[in-house]
């Protein structure tokens, strides 16, 4: 019996955009891109509200609740379980792409590996390189012969570095389990790594290699507080020479590891800061509004050991620039805090 696959090309705010400005010269693609980027967060900010949003002869998109419990008293299951958003298509949009649908027979599409999906297995967040944790990458066809010298798995930093891993606690089609060895980079702020993984599917077929399309960023240290004066420790930044964003000082009673985030409306083109502890939807500072260079001070979460953390943005415009185009508005880095004023 024979297989009949759909060949899918992707595309994305650019090529909508670009599409869009060509039928409307009057407008740039990146004037577009943004619009179309701050009517989409307008959207999550009313489904968050409850609201089913519905585009007239295009899409209905509406929060959704799942949940079975055995008594009204039970706890309610973690949110990544409950929540789902429901987007549906009307009838007259189906209708108005199928009438403008051609149908061509191809060859089959040759098999590459595609890397969805990466995270730390100990710390069970998304897109972190943990130096002592486990990376869990998942995805379609990514087995390969750790024994042929030219398939691998490759961790290479942004700046500088790349590291063939040696380790593993499992191979499979869908999901490769890597101790990672990570690359030392030039500066200790230059935490930002990509990961792809190459292989071969017959004996004497060619090589393909798929890179998995997000950063990943490992932890960054931060020592001395018990000095006079902290030194300057760079955060929040990607292959640069300087860093966006210093840590200068602090509050701390006890060592800690916990994350600061970044992040980046694009509707009130407005950076916030904020301080995390190490779970998602766990315990989180008050955001802290940053609109230019200067100094800041992010107040910890309940529990925390670290009571506040004063920050310095070097470069706002480098900033959220990053923020915005290669991390889709949020970023964040993992702080390990060693020491304490004695």
């Amino acid at each position: 019996m024979s297989k009949t696959a759909l060949l899918i090309t992707p595309g994305g705010y650019e090529e909508v955009a670009r599409r869009v400005a060509l039928k409307n010269p009057g407008a740039s693609a990146e004037q577009i891109k943004n619009h179309v980027k701050s009517a989409f967060d307008e959207i999550a900010e009313m489904l968050t509200e409850g609201l089913q949003v519905t585009l007239r002869d295009t899409l209905t998109i509406r929060p959704a609740f799942h949940a079975s419990l055995n008594s009204p008293d039970d706890p309610l299951p973690p949110m990544d379980e409950l929540f789902r958003l429901s987007i549906t298509a009307t009838r007259p949009y189906v209708r108005a792409v199928r009438e403008n649908v051609t149908l061509e027979r191809v060859g089959s599409e040759e098999k590459a590996p595609s890397l969805l999906s990466a995270s730390d297995a100990t710390l069970e967040l998304n897109n972190v390189l943990n130096p002592v944790g486990v990376l869990r990458l998942t995805g379609n066809h990514l087995a390969f012969d750790r024994n042929d010298p030219d398939c691998q798995c490759v961790i290479a930093g942004t700046e500088s570095g790349s590291t063939k891993q040696s380790q593993f606690a499992g191979i499979s089609n869908s999901e490769i389990l890597v101790v990672p060895h990570i690359p030392a980079q030039t500066n200790p702020w230059n935490n930002e790594y990509t990961v792809s993984v190459t292989t071969r599917y017959t004996a004497h077929g060619s090589l393909r290699t798929g890179t998995y399309g997000r950063k990943l960023r490992s932890p960054l240290s931060v020592s001395g507080f018990g000095q006079p004066e902290l030194p300057p420790i760079g955060i929040l930044t990607d292959n640069a020479a300087a860093p966006y964003v210093n840590i200068t000082g602090g509050t701390v009673a006890a060592p800690e590891q916990l994350r600061i985030q970044a992040d980046y409306n694009l509707q009130a083109d407005q950076l916030s800061f904020s301080l995390l502890d190490l779970h998602n939807n766990g315990a989180s500072g008050v955001m802290v509004p940053v609109t230019a260079n200067g100094d800041y001070t992010l107040n910890g979460f309940t529990g925390s050991a670290v009571s506040s953390l004063n920050i310095t943005v070097n470069n706002y415009d480098a900033l959220k620039a990053m923020i915005r185009n290669d991390y889709d508005g949020r970023l964040v880095d993992i702080l390990d805090v060693l020491d304490v004023p004695v």
